[in-house]
């Protein structure tokens, strides 16, 4: 028998969104239905009211619907700077600020498609709640869609042939999990309003091991980035995710990477299987993606914004549009 200590000794998570040691920005929204109490052997426990989760996923989901994260403005800047830029480029660049604006005042949202609320939720081990969580999520979804000028996408089955609108954009998708290590007091959530427009262009390839060769990968990747064409509403944000557990896996890895939840990773491999970044693949294939022509949908550079490569060794290219996330 192998004296190799087993590796279950020393548990690694196969996603490490935190291993750069930076954490994302937080705003206190409220104090209210939140609480520190005891619990057994003197222990603190975080005791959140369903009232407060209610009213925080309302409230990312109309952040979402209105404001634009800086790091996304700072990159619709970047295109009215850049002197390689087409005058289509900055044509686009330049409604697209105006419609942030308009956005911003909180009549309109930032577009027509204000998607499917996705809501997923990483709760601590020493975390209450006294209630149903996903019914508390479903109400904030509900308000949230109820209470502002946010468009009903979804439809309910009568039949194999026949569909309604649910008339109140529910059901959302609404996934619970236990937290990362260390968050024992925290309940955290990452809420997502996915449009169907980059839903649509999700893709999802099987390959064999002779796939990973250099010139044939990229050739490729950007024959498949290329068929996304504009009907999604370029610039985007790619998201290329390699291998994983499971199909389903990847799938799901590669919708949370367009959100750059996963730019924590770590930027390379190691014997225990962990997913990393490629950061060498994404601006590789970003600048592939500037040569195309395509540009922000009527010829140019600007096809994209950025490129994230995420490897686990399945491969799956999710455009994003808009890079509309909150974490709660």
């Amino acid at each position: 028998m192998s004296s190799q200590p087993l590796f279950f000794d020393k548990y690694t998570p196969l996603f490490q969104p935190h291993a750069n040691g930076k954490e994302p920005e937080y705003e206190l929204l409220f104090k209210e239905g939140v609480s520190v109490v005891k619990g057994p052997d003197e222990l603190d426990f975080l005791k959140v009211e369903p009232e407060a989760i209610a009213k925080l996923t309302q409230t990312c989901i109309r952040d979402i619907e209105h404001y634009f994260r800086s790091a996304h403005l700072a990159q619709i800047q970047k295109i009215l700077k850049d002197p390689e830029a087409s005058a289509n480029d900055r044509f686009v660049a330049l409604e697209l600020l105006k419609n942030a604006c308009v956005s911003a005042g909180l009549v309109l949202p930032s577009c027509q498609d204000t998607g499917t609320a996705c809501v997923y939720g990483y709760r601590g081990e020493r975390v209450l709640t006294g209630g149903l969580d996903g019914q508390a999520i479903t109400k904030g979804i509900y308000n949230a869609y109820n209470q502002d000028n946010l468009r009903y996408s979804q439809v309910a089955p009568l039949s194999m042939f026949e569909e309604k609108n649910t008339g109140n954009n529910l059901p959302g998708q609404i996934e619970l999990y236990a937290g990362h290590p260390g968050d024992e007091l925290a309940y955290k959530f990452h809420v997502i309003a996915k449009g169907g427009g980059s839903a649509n262009k999700f893709e999802l390839f099987q390959k064999t091991k002779a796939f990973l060769k250099e010139k044939e990968f990229e050739s490729f990747l950007m024959k498949e980035i290329a068929h996304f064409g504009t009907s999604a509403c370029p610039p985007y944000h790619i998201a290329i995710v390699i291998g994983g557990q499971s199909a389903d896996q990847t799938l799901k890895v590669a919708k949370l990477v367009s959100t750059k939840y996963y730019d924590g990773l770590p930027t390379s491999g190691d014997s225990t299987g962990r997913a990393f970044r490629d950061l060498y693949w994404e601006e590789r294939l970003l600048k592939n993606c500037q040569k195309l022509g395509i540009g922000a949908q009527f010829g140019g550079k600007y096809f994209a914004h950025d490129v994230r490569v995420v490897v686990s060794l399945v491969t799956v290219l999710l455009p994003s549009r808009h890079g509309r996330q909150l974490l709660g």
